[in-house]
């Protein structure tokens, strides 16, 4: 089954980014001139995705106010002459099918794509965390679809890290089934260091199918990762990650990246001096395909 459905949750408190994201949701916080979530938007359209449910909170409005029609400024552009600035507001509002579904207690993860049920349907669908943006010539989204394509399972994009690092995330265990694809066939959260599997660890990544929300719908708030690592250990794969020619950031890191920029007295005025991170992190997951 064509996927053409993806989600992202984006009702987070965003603490981390505090105190900007008390007024401002995380995820219209700008990434040189965009904010975030129009990065993963842009991803799932360019992987072949029509259809996009935006899981929010209160004081989100601004995400839904982003992707809607703006007549005033289009009045204004039309009328000083910038056709090329009216054609990107205007394209912005026609990206894909957005819809949005609000989560109405701050209960995690795993609640936020549950609220996904009805929008899914039987349908396989991608979900997009919006504390990853990541670019890269082939979407991510799109090698995890190539995957599910081949295999008809759920995918996990996945990433190295190091071992002080791992104990911070979740720790994977699997094995090799051929090339860049392995089954996971365990998972444990933030494990101490004599209970580590691998140094692979989850990416802002998935591709699940309607298999997990019996999962979701009984496991406790909070909780997601250990259900959705079982969904994959009985019937998915994922896939390795490699380095590649592309490049992944994390919001809170963007911004921790320009505090300390200031602090120094400079700025930055593209994401990849300084702001962006290079060598750790910069993994996406998949067979790396030209074109």
């Amino acid at each position: 089954m064509k996927v053409t459905k993806a989600v992202i949750p984006a009702a987070g408190l965003g603490t981390r980014m505090l105190p900007i994201s008390k007024s401002v949701p995380k995820e219209m916080l700008p990434i040189v001139d965009k904010p975030a979530i129009q990065y993963l938007v842009e991803e799932a359209v360019a992987s072949g995705i029509t259809d996009i449910l935006i899981v929010t909170g209160r004081n989100k409005g601004a995400i839904e106010d982003h992707f809607d029609h703006s007549p005033e400024y289009y009045e204004r552009l039309e009328k000083s002459g910038k056709t090329k600035q009216l054609e990107e507001l205007k394209s912005i509002a026609s990206l894909a099918n957005i819809t949005f579904i609000r989560q109405k207690e701050a209960r995690g993860l795993g609640h936020a794509v549950l609220c996904a049920k009805t929008f899914a349907g039987n349908d396989p669908f991608a979900v997009l965390y919006g504390d990853d943006i990541i670019f890269s010539k082939t979407p991510v989204t799109k090698q995890l679809m190539n995957v599910y394509d081949e295999f008809g399972l759920p995918a996990v994009g996945v990433k190295a890290v190091t071992k002080e690092q791992i104990v911070k995330y979740c720790s994977l265990k699997v094995e090799n089934i051929r090339d860049n694809i392995y089954k996971v066939y365990d998972m444990i959260e933030k494990p101490s260091p004599d209970k580590i599997f691998s140094m692979l660890s989850i990416l802002g990544r998935v591709l699940l199918t309607p298999d997990i929300f019996p999962i979701l719908e009984n496991t406790a708030p909070g909780e997601y990762a250990t259900p959705a690592a079982n969904l994959c250990s009985r019937r998915g794969f994922i896939v390795r990650p490699v380095a590649l020619p592309s490049r992944r950031t994390a919001v809170a890191a963007v911004g921790a990246a320009c505090m300390a920029a200031r602090a120094q007295g400079a700025i930055p005025t593209r994401l990849d001096r300084p702001a962006r991170r290079r060598g750790a992190g910069l993994f996406v997951f998949g067979r790396f395909r030209q074109g």
